[in-house]
């Protein structure tokens, strides 16, 4: 293999962001077959309709902090989920600017099945692995996510 006069030898497939890229992208793929051709959701509609079937009546503003989701994005799932008729919006009477979503029957239906299914998912890719293996990868990712900081806060 060539090696130019910089070349530190370093292989993408050491590199941590892109193995962690890939890992997430290929454990997503089946999950992600289920909401899009049952719901014909995205992505980020499932993470969005997942935040307000886990924690109820939200503002946009506390999804894109929570779940780490750009606000345009965000805005945009609400729409595309509101036309699915699985959440409505309300207007916050002391600030007109901002809306309190809240998911609908058939949202709270889409929610518990697609959570049912995730946790189906979720239960098998941890079968071949030990608690104890789980428990150290678990903490490794929630360290390198920034998201034990968000859990003592």
């Amino acid at each position: 293999m060539p090696s130019g006069p910089e070349d530190t030898g370093m292989e993408m497939a050491d590199f941590l962001p892109y193995l962690l890229n890939q890992a997430a992208e290929q454990v997503s793929l089946e999950f992600q077959r289920t909401y899009k051709d049952k719901y014909g959701m995205l992505r980020t509609d499932w993470r969005v309709l997942f935040h307000l079937g886990r924690y109820g009546d939200l503002i946009a503003t506390d999804i894109v902090q929570r779940a780490r989701i750009h606000k345009t994005k965000v805005s945009r799932a609400v729409v595309r989920l509101e036309a699915m008729r699985f959440l409505v919006r309300d207007e916050v009477s002391t600030d007109r600017r901002q809306e309190i979503l809240r998911l609908t029957p058939a949202g709270e239906r889409a929610y518990a099945d697609l959570s049912r299914i995730a946790d189906d998912y979720n239960q098998k890719l941890w079968r071949n692995i030990t608690p104890s293996e789980r428990k150290r990868f678990t903490a490794f990712l929630v360290s390198l996510a920034g998201m034990d900081q968000r859990r003592r806060g």
